[in-house]
């Protein structure tokens, strides 16, 4: 794996693959770093699979895609935990250890990056708990948090290797809107801070109201606000 300057995430000629059926053909679209990017569509039109294909969660078969520096058609298992601490991941239903403390969770997934020296795990664990507004929240456990602070506590777990970009799957699809606003403000702060985001989103306020770039799931095809004009209207994603 070599890392340069290019975009975190570059797609040419790329099928997505649910299971053996291709949901998304000839896919194309650089990302750079520090950019923010919507990615909308229709339930089932391959945003999910896209971003689980992006994180090596789905195999790669056709095409050519790289994530910060690493050919996911040609990763190496071993490989996908050093993918991870460059991808930060945020999923809508949280996938928090329920019987463990946000400290415990935050962690199991630094120790799981090789993360060794307690010292250091306790401040950056600190550090990404501040960065999301819940500096106090180490010690409780996830149902002692409201949605949308188990969210925040998500989004700090995501951060805590200092990714290069934040893929997130409709990480305020289950909040109410004021505070979808908060959490969606914690995701602009972070890209403004260099950090590129990918947001998976059904929200159609967000996406007008936001000048941010647009690749739309549309029939087995991506579209790219970038490259062409597409609706945005509420029944089309």
């Amino acid at each position: 794996m070599s890392f340069s300057s290019g975009p975190v995430i570059s797609v040419q000629k790329a099928s997505i693959f649910q299971e053996d059926i291709a949901v998304l053909n000839n896919v194309n679209f650089d990302i750079e770093k520090g950019e923010f990017v919507f990615l909308v569509g229709r339930t089932g039109g391959g945003k999910s699979s896209l971003l689980k294909t992006i994180y090596a969660d789905l195999p790669f078969r056709s095409g050519q895609m790289q994530v910060a520096g690493y050919n996911i058609g040609k990763i190496q298992a071993s490989e996908v935990p050093m993918l991870r601490r460059k991808v930060g991941i945020i999923f809508q239903d949280f996938q928090l250890f329920p019987d463990r403390t946000v400290a415990e969770n935050l962690n199991f997934v630094l120790k799981a990056t090789g993360w060794k020296d307690s010292a250091k795990i306790k401040a950056r664990q600190a550090e990404v708990l501040m960065q999301v507004g819940l500096g106090s929240a180490g010690p409780k456990l996830p149902h002692q948090l409201s949605g949308g602070e188990q969210q925040r506590v998500v989004i700090a777990r995501a951060l805590l290797n200092e990714p290069l970009i934040l893929v997130a799957d409709e990480p305020t699809g289950n909040l109410d809107p004021e505070v979808s606003t908060g959490i969606f403000k914690i995701f602009q702060d972070i890209n403004k801070s260099g950090t590129a985001v990918l947001m998976a989103t059904h929200d159609h306020s967000l996406v007008k109201n936001y000048g941010y770039r647009v690749l739309k799931c549309e029939k087995g095809k991506i579209l790219d606000s970038k490259t062409a004009s597409f609706s945005l209207n509420t029944e089309s994603f």
